[in-house]
């Protein structure tokens, strides 16, 4: 139930709420978290007490003198102030001498358009306003960058804040000193750390400072870090991640605003309780949950729903007696690369065996399972796997060719199989990766699992359904013979 406000907490209240989880400071050690709020303070953006925190703690070193977490990340409502925790950790990696010369800063968001918008909207006015300006002007070495392809801000002290595309492969190339990842929570795979990881490897100071709202059960990547960071706070872990979360509990009355004030920690700073009540009456009640909650929330609409799938997961499921392997393939659609994945059925148990990217290695893999266990290959006749057929039978190996009507067919029926719980899954991530970004496709009065209206890689269910299909007796293999 909405609640209309009637009245407003007075205006030198702030809130001190407290987060849910944080890694905890550990005095003992020398933090750069006071440096971070110094430039804050320049930039005319004081740091709030959990802004603090997390430059704190995030920036703590360990007794070598590097910082002791590779990873910070943090969690907290919309209109918190997270880029104003960020920029000044963006610029001190790039103006303070207590790194190890010039440094590299990378920006994402989720796409290349959102973080050139970040970037050159929010960010650099606040740079030109500040005492530090003269740092990003030719009179003092330095300048923003606005060329189509070279986006970003040189500091005189030559420390440069880039932007990232969302491709892996580019952030190849360039050592980077820290990673900037931006409302993560749009992100359905982690490719944007991916792009980040390899140029940060040799770099022993560099870190990846992530932060995001919650999002919904298709935030794959965040979901993951918070579970991950929510674990190493309750195991006071003291290095790799360090993570904070301010977030209203799901047991807590959300329309109350003593409620908002106990979780929400930038209320009364710089977001009023007045702005919180209009949203609360204006937004759907999802959506406010996420955005001023913090909460996540369940995805409009799963092809497969949540509680269908968990339902049938079994971590003992192994395929077994007359086996079929399915086989299926992505070829490069709306910036995903290559992949392919194998799957095995068998006994009313089926299981994703491999998934890589590229192709190159299923025949090989394929073969080898076949040699050793054998049974038949299934793949979609009309698919991106139908050349690979081809080389699975010059490889020896038995082929099923399902066509059009089959495949759906062979969708429909796994989705009966997963309603009625006739079969049993081994967990995997990539599977579950499949599942929650699914779409699928109308097939006359019935449906295929969709490769390009699909949010992710969905090569996982694929291999599965056609594996499934492969022990229907109406889908016996193409006669093959061994010449």
């Amino acid at each position: 139930m909405k609640t209309q406000m009637t009245s407003s907490p007075p205006r030198s209240r702030r809130s001190e709420a407290q987060p849910r989880w944080a890694t905890r400071r550990r005095p003992e050690r020398r933090t750069l978290g006071g440096q971070v709020a110094q430039i804050a303070e320049l930039l005319g953006k004081p740091l709030m007490p959990w802004q603090r925190l997390v430059a704190d703690v995030g920036l703590e070193l360990a007794a070598d003198g590097l910082p002791a977490y590779r990873e910070v990340w943090f969690s907290v409502m919309r209109q918190s102030g997270k880029t104003q925790l960020a920029l000044p950790w963006e610029v001190h990696r790039c103006v303070s001498p207590a790194w190890d010369g010039p440094q590299r800063v990378v920006y994402t968001a989720q796409t290349g358009k959102d973080a050139r918008k970040k970037l050159i909207d929010d960010q650099v006015p606040l740079l030109r306003l500040s005492p530090l300006r003269k740092l990003i002007t030719p009179a003092g070495g330095g300048r923003v960058r606005l060329a189509a392809g070279d986006v970003g801000v040189s500091f005189g002290t030559g420390g440069r804040i880039d932007l990232l595309g969302s491709t892996e492969a580019s952030g190849h190339g360039s050592t980077i000193h820290l990673g900037v990842m931006d409302e993560a929570w749009k992100d359905v795979d982690d490719r944007r750390e991916q792009a980040l990881q390899p140029a940060m490897l040799t770099n022993p100071s560099a870190q990846i400072l992530g932060y995001s709202t919650m999002g919904t059960d298709e935030s794959i990547y965040l979901n993951r870090k918070v579970e991950t960071g929510r674990e190493a706070t309750l195991e006071d872990r003291g290095s790799g991640i360090a993570y904070f979360e301010w977030s209203v509990p799901e047991d807590e009355d959300i329309d109350d605003p003593e409620v908002w004030w106990r979780y929400m920690p930038a209320l009364g700073r710089t977001i009023r309780q007045e702005e919180v009540a209009h949203a609360r009456q204006s937004m759907t009640d999802g959506d406010f949950r996420r955005a001023l909650g913090n909460q996540r929330t369940a995805s409009a609409e799963r092809t497969i729903p949540a509680a269908m799938w968990d339902s049938v997961q079994d971590p003992y499921a192994e395929p077994s007696g007359e086996l079929t392997w399915g086989v299926d393939v992505l070829r490069n659609i709306d910036g995903h690369d290559d992949a392919g994945s194998v799957a095995a059925f068998g006994a009313g148990k089926a299981a994703v065996v491999d998934w890589r990217p590229g192709t190159g290695w299923i025949v090989g893999r394929v073969q080898s399972l076949y040699e050793t266990r054998g049974g038949r290959a299934v793949i979609d006749g009309g698919g991106p796997a139908a050349s690979i057929g081809d080389e699975l039978e010059d490889a020896g190996v038995p082929v099923v060719r399902l066509q059009g009507g089959q495949v759906a067919s062979a969708c429909g029926r796994l989705y009966d199989d997963l309603a009625d719980g006739k079969v049993r899954i081994r967990p995997s991530r990539e599977l579950d990766d499949a599942v929650v970004g699914l779409a699928k496709k109308p097939v006359g009065d019935r449906f295929v699992w969709s490769r390009t209206a699909s949010t992710v890689d969905v090569t996982p269910l694929m291999a599965v359904t056609l594996a499934r299909s492969g022990g229907l007796p109406e889908m016996q293999p193409t006669p093959f013979f061994f010449t």
